[in-house]
This record gives structure tokens, C-alpha cells and sequence, in this order.
């Protein structure tokens, strides 16, 4: 008996830590990356009791999935949702795009907050002149649409650049964009002005030091003690790569006559596994860049050039997706393995409830009950 009381006493733990009055979401100020593209993922609802138990209260998608929209219902989980490359020459067309926000944003705002819609991800990336020339349209027709529907306060519209868009990043205050994309980016950037929305960039310092492990130190991207390097036009010192690649976008940004645009990371992280050429693609590293990470960001730190501007990061990814294209590393950069382990220790625990429910349940109640049954069920049997 005294066993079946343990067991009852641990689930009713369990209830009161999971339901939605005592779960907290103010906990890190880290965002994370919720991909998809893998086939034994855990249901969206079961996701949604893992990032609440992880206090993680921003995600980012690449789409508008209603699965996920409907699972983290009610949980004051913000949410910034994706129009892939894909629907770009449709969303310049104002029926088209007014179409989309009201059959997969406008549904789902009264109960689930979604605060962004990136319109496109990493386009100059394509060199697809058809998007390049797509894009900026494209962002300003979701953007009037939600003005005509009275969604604007409400939901901002930017995209997510990678950090090639630079054709000069060091050192940081010398940063400066690719000439070929001048006259795209300056149409953007004057429309992040009008409508006060963030820049963002995917960056990866892996990268750099894959390509040139001889020559970028290794401390200096894993945020580990070193002996930093120095911007010779500021003398501001910088510790980590990824800070400085901040300022670099800053300073580009600056550049092309803009100081009122706030430069967000969309994207960062470093792989667990890679193949053989991928340097450097261990979990040692991967858990001490993003620990290290979410220290820097626990502490509210800013970069040199804008050290009271805390960092604000979206973390790639929440979960290893095996169906990525692409080397090794691509489908190795989760945080957890699919089943809810930790890849590595980064000194966070969270919960994935082992019990498989629909994800269009959008309250803990199914949850809850099924908890019950089984601890009625074990109390009966003993």
C-alpha cells in the first residue's frame, strides 16, 4: 500500500505541475525553433507540455501548422509562424494573401498568440531573382492586410536573412551588405522602419569555424574564456563570434541610413553530429555553445556596440529532425531526440508526458483523466 500511495502522490505531482494554472512560461527568455521536418516526432500536444515544463514561452515556426496552433491553445506561448519561399508570388496578390491570414492566422488568435509572420526564410540565399523581387511585395501586402483586418497591433510581418547577406562582417563596425542585394535591402529596411518590426539573421558560428578550425579558435564561438579579438575603429572588445556578427548587421544596417531597426537572431545553434569533414560537430560543443548561450541571454547581456539591448535569440532546434536534407549536422541540431532525452546537458530538465492524446485537445482535461485512470488502476490492482 505504501507503494500505491507513492505512485498516486507522484501523479498527483505530476497534475499539479502540468496543468495550465500552475504551469509557468516566464521562466527563459530563450526562443526556440520548433521544426518538422522528421516522422517520429511526439504530437504537438505533447510538446506543448514539454516546452511549458522547460518555462519556454517563444516559438518559432516555418509554417502555420493548425496541429500546433490548436495544441499550445490557451498557454500564452507566443508564436511566430512561416510563409515558406513557396507562397511568396501568391502573398503579392491582396486577395491571396487575405485569404491565407483569415483561414490560418485570424482562426486561431483568440485563443493562441501568435505575434509574427515571417514571410519568407533565407530568400537571397536562393538567388532566385523572381523572389528577390517577390519578397519585399510580398511582406508589404500580408502587412496591409492585417492593417485592413485590424491585426497589425497585434501581429508584426518581417523575414528571416542568413548572415551571407553580408559581404563584410569583420570587423564589426565595418560591416556591410552584399552590393548586389543593395536595392532589395534597402526597400526592406525602410519598411522595418514604417512598421517597426525586427531584422532577423540566422547565424551559425559554427559555420566559421568548420570551414577554418586552423584559424577561428574554437573558445572564441563556443563562448568558452579566451582572449577575444578587438575592433580596431571602436576598440570595443568582443569575447564570442556571435556578438560580433550581431554588430556587423548593425553596422550594415547603419550603413544604408537606418539606427531604429532592432537586429533579432531568427536562427542559432551547432550540431551534435556531423559527417566527417563537419569539424568540430560534437555534443560536447553543441552543449557548451548553447549553455553558454543561454547564460549570456539569462543574464540580459547586449552586445558591445549595443550593450543595453539585451540579446534576443530563437535557439535551432527543439528536436533532431531525421528526414532533413542535406550533410549529417542538418539533422543533428535538436536539443532533444524525439522521444524528449536531452541530445547533451545544458542544465535545463523538461517533461514529455509518455501518453499520446489528439492534439486537437486543447485543454489538459483528456490529460488529466488519463493520469487518474492510471493511478485508480494501479491502486486497484495492488
Amino acid at each position: 500500500m505504501a507503494a500505491s500511495s507513492s505512485l498516486l502522490f507522484t501523479l498527483l505531482l505530476v497534475l499539479l505541475t502540468f496543468s495550465d494554472s500552475s504551469v509557468q512560461t516566464l521562466g527563459l527568455e530563450v526562443g526556440i525553433n520548433y521544426g518538422q521536418i522528421a516522422n517520429n516526432l511526439p504530437s504537438p500536444a505533447r510538446v506543448s507540455y514539454l516546452l511549458r515544463s522547460l518555462n519556454i514561452s517563444r516559438v518559432k515556426l516555418y509554417d502555420a501548422d493548425p496541429n500546433v496552433l490548436l495544441a499550445f491553445a490557451n498557454t500564452n506561448v507566443e508564436f511566430i509562424i512561416g510563409l515558406g519561399n513557396e507562397y511568396l508570388q501568391n502573398m503579392t496578390d491582396p486577395i491571396k494573401a487575405q485569404n491565407w491570414i483569415q483561414q490560418r492566422v485570424q482562426p486561431y488568435l483568440t485563443r493562441t498568440k501568435i505575434t509574427c509572420i515571417t514571410v519568407g526564410n533565407e530568400v537571397y540565399k536562393t538567388y532566385d531573382h523572381l523572389l528577390w523581387s517577390n519578397l519585399l511585395p510580398a511582406m508589404q501586402t500580408v502587412y496591409n492586410t492585417l492593417v485592413n483586418l485590424g491585426l497589425d497591433k497585434q501581429v508584426t510581418v518581417t523575414t528571416a536573412h542568413s548572415l551571407d547577406i553580408l559581404s563584410v562582417s569583420f570587423p564589426p563596425s565595418a560591416g556591410a551588405f552584399r552590393q548586389d542585394l543593395g536595392e532589395y535591402l534597402h526597400g526592406i529596411l525602410n519598411f522595418h522602419a514604417q512598421v517597426k518590426s525586427p531584422f532577423l539573421i540566422n547565424a551559425y558560428p559554427y559555420f566559421a569555424y568548420k570551414d577554418k578550425p586552423n584559424e577561428v579558435p574554437l573558445n572564441y564561438v563556443l563562448f568558452q574564456p579566451n582572449q577575444g579579438t578587438m575592433d580596431p575603429n571602436t576598440n570595443l572588445k568582443y569575447d564570442n563570434m556571435l556578438f560580433a556578427q550581431i554588430d556587423a548587421v548593425y553596422s550594415a544596417i547603419k550603413a544604408m541610413g537606418h539606427t531604429d531597426i532592432e537586429v533579432r537572431i531568427s536562427e542559432t545553434g551547432w550540431p551534435s553530429r556531423g559527417d566527417e569533414n563537419e569539424v568540430g560537430a560534437t555534443p560536447e560543443n553543441a552543449g557548451l555553445y548553447n549553455g553558454n548561450l543561454l547564460r549570456r541571454i539569462e543574464e540580459k547581456q547586449g552586445t558591445p556596440a549595443k550593450p543595453n539591448v539585451p540579446i534576443d535569440i530563437y535557439v535551432f532546434a527543439l528536436f533532431n529532425e531525421n528526414q532533413k536534407p542535406g550533410p549529417t549536422s542538418e539533422r543533428n541540431y535538436g536539443l532533444f531526440y524525439p522521444d524528449g532525452t536531452p541530445v547533451y546537458n545544458i542544465g535545463v530538465q523538461g517533461y514529455l508526458p509518455e501518453l499520446i492524446y489528439s492534439s486537437a485537445t486543447t485543454n489538459n482535461g483528456f490529460f488529466i483523466c488519463s493520469l487518474l485512470v492510471l493511478a485508480i488502476a494501479y491502486l486497484i490492482s495492488s
